[in-house]
């Protein structure tokens, strides 16, 4: 279970992905268990654990509004919880600003469920359920 991983949001996807494509099995041992240099996202993995995610910025735009991902946001934390809306409630009433209700994301994965939200430093946090 991906408790905890960061995911990149980049512009030039395809750089990145051929970077981190050739650097991760080196590094760490990871191998890609997601997507293509086509994009607009890809994963890695080592064993059953997802250590890295890239996803296209454009994409994530139009999921949370493109206002809400703008050009200050590098990265994101990604966490996959039991119960995306309990996990949303808990992070509303200790401080976390809300971006997008959760929602079911059928087109991202088969019972994707996801929110996301700001942390008190202006973070962004994905909360996903699958």
């Amino acid at each position: 279970m991906d408790a905890l991983h960061p995911r990149l949001l980049v512009s030039r996807f395809a750089d990145s992905f051929r970077f981190y494509d050739a650097v991760l099995p080196a590094l760490i041992g990871a191998t890609c268990a997601r997507g293509s240099v086509d994009g607009p996202y890809a994963s890695w993995d080592v064993g059953t654990e997802g250590v890295l995610a890239l996803v296209d910025r454009a994409l994530l735009a139009g999921v949370v509004g493109a206002a809400d991902a703008g050009p200050q946001d590098r990265a994101m934390f990604v966490s996959r919880v039991e119960d995306v809306d309990q996990g949303f409630a808990l992070c509303l009433r200790h401080g976390a600003e809300p971006v997008s209700a959760p929602a079911d994301r059928p087109e991202w994965g088969a019972g994707m469920r996801m929110a996301h939200l700001r942390d008190p430093e202006g973070n962004l946090l994905e909360l996903q359920s699958y």
